[in-house]
């Protein structure tokens, strides 16, 4: 895990493998962000000139690498890309300072030790450095030999020193250890996404849970096939049936002794989706081993509200099976007895999180918590609707909804409130049982949606974050985003539960 330091140490007399400083896209060129004065000074005062002439623009994400100047003990200048320069007496936001220390981090690839002289007003922007450097130098390297990338041999960046920080402020200090808090467990949710099925299967991931339980105090109780059986959790039975790696329920417990609200988080944790009975196509496999990143993110939420100690209790419930085709595997056509006593018609196998969601809302329901938010690599519908960057939000309260919407603003992670249709519930009507688990093709995600609200507890708001987007990139690596499992929606939810324990959310 890459280090991080606060550091007061003058730039040019800092020994590192390379000084990040930052540069904005100015009305007429790049202008060099605050931060980096003493490494401007050192080129009289051009340094803007030079990077102009190096190509650079000050556009977000861009990198621009230059010798660095005589009498310093570090050889490299990094400068990153801010996006547009601020207007006069504005900073800049918390979110390009992310992902500018991001871009930066990934760059720095192989490096041993890195100074971030990028602009910090406060406190915040601090954290916000800290989150964005933490969480580009990610890498995972658990199946290469030796633990490197085999194409360069490199290690990810081994330590961060935040210059212009203040070690010894406790705003600073504070804003530091949540950034290693959070990070740290985002990281981890990331490679419990990015591990293959064959190592993270419903048990193993149960095994992850309780370890971490035991590690920070937290109360985790596990629900084998068996008790499953006993209990009546026919959703999560019914999915996981066909696979030889039986399901799990996991319920994680943290209690404050100053907690006056209690929040609960729910996890879909497919931890490989075949479709069942009815397959994807080929093609639409190879990731599905991320189908579990709403459990990840849950887990890995959980644990960083105990790291941070927040007053405020929270409950977070996996539901993991593996979804496989078999003769014991569920049909389309069966119907299920679900937790909550409802009977659902399976319409089709492939849409299954719900079925395992379903169990899991009505067992945090039967607690009475103040708010329920469940998170699920849902529907592809969703990323139909809002890409592969934003996830949707639902919920069956209108001012709760806007609340999840800006707490995940606040923290950088897009996403967009949805609504929940009514005419849209019709199509699920069965003749057979009381609901089945598809409806209408067009609104597929908002459909989901509806399904999920039949089993939340009566009085008791929810919110339903369809991450199918965000949740696995695909594609290339940008600002502090890898390729492969990416952790969204682990900060929604922690700072979820830091406005709750503060008395700011309801």
């Amino acid at each position: 895990m890459t280090a991080l330091t606060l550091s007061t140490a003058a730039a040019p007399g800092l020994r590192a493998d390379a000084i990040v400083i930052g540069v904005a896209k100015g009305a007429k060129g790049p202008v060099v962000a605050p931060g980096a004065e003493a490494v401007d000074k050192a080129y009289d005062g051009k340094l803007a000139g030079v990077l102009e002439t190096l190509g650079a623009s000050g556009a977000e994400g861009e990198v621009t690498k230059l010798p660095a100047p005589s009498g310093f003990k570090t050889p490299l200048v990094l400068a990153v890309g801010l996006g547009a320069e601020p207007e006069k007496d504005s900073s800049f936001d918390a979110e390009a300072l992310r992902r500018a220390a991001g871009a930066a981090a990934r760059t720095l690839h192989g490096a041993k030790k890195a100074a971030f002289a990028l602009p910090l007003t406060d406190a915040a922007d601090a954290g916000a450095v800290a989150e964005g450097a933490l969480l580009g130098a990610y890498s995972f390297d658990a199946y290469k030999e030796n633990g490197k990338d085999p194409k360069n041999g490199k290690a990810p960046l081994a330590e961060v020193a935040l210059l212009g920080g203040k070690p010894r402020d406790k705003a600073y200090k504070a804003a530091v250890e949540r950034a290693l808090a959070v990070t740290e467990e985002l990281n981890r949710a990331r490679d419990l996404i990015n591990t293959p099925p064959n190592d993270l299967y419903p048990e193993a991931f149960a095994a992850v849970a309780q370890a971490a339980g035991k590690e920070h105090g937290i109360k985790v109780q596990v629900l084998d096939d068996k008790a499953l059986v006993k209990g009546g959790y026919g959703g999560i039975l019914g999915v996981g049936g066909g696979s030889e790696a039986k399901p799990r329920l996991v319920k994680l417990s943290y209690t404050s002794s100053k907690a006056k609200k209690h929040l609960a988080f729910v996890g879909k944790g497919i931890t490989y989706d075949s479709g069942g009975i009815s397959l994807k196509p080929a093609g639409h496999n190879e990731t599905m081993k991320c189908d579990m990143s709403g459990a990840a993110a849950v887990f890995a939420a959980i644990v960083a509200v105990a790291r941070l100690g927040l007053e405020v209790n929270v409950t977070g419930w996996l539901a993991l099976a593996e979804n496989m085709p078999s003769g014991s595997a569920v049909r389309p056509g069966d119907v299920l007895r679900m937790y909550s006593g409802k009977t659902v018609e399976v319409l089709n196998t492939d849409a299954e999180g719900r079925l395992v969601l379903a169990d899991a809302l009505w067992a945090a329901s039967a607690e009475k918590p103040d708010a329920i938010v469940d998170v699920a690599t849902l529907t592809g519908a969703m990323m139909l609707a809002l890409g592969s960057r934003t996830f949707g939000i639902m919920a069956n309260d209108d001012a709760f909804r806007s609340a999840v919407h800006e707490a995940a603003e606040e923290v950088g992670e897009p996403a967009w409130p949805m609504p929940l249709p009514e005419h849209l519930r019709k199509g699920m009507d069965s003749p057979t049982a009381d609901i089945a688990n598809m409806g209408e093709r067009m609104g597929g995600g908002l459909v989901a949606g509806l399904f999920l609200r039949e089993f939340v507890g009566e009085g008791i708001t929810w919110a339903h974050l369809d991450i199918a987007g965000p949740a696995f990139n695909e594609g290339g690596p940008f600002g502090y985003t890898p390729k492969g499992g990416t952790g969204t929606a682990v900060r929604t939810l922690v700072r979820l539960a830091e406005l709750t324990a503060a008395g700011d959310l309801g």
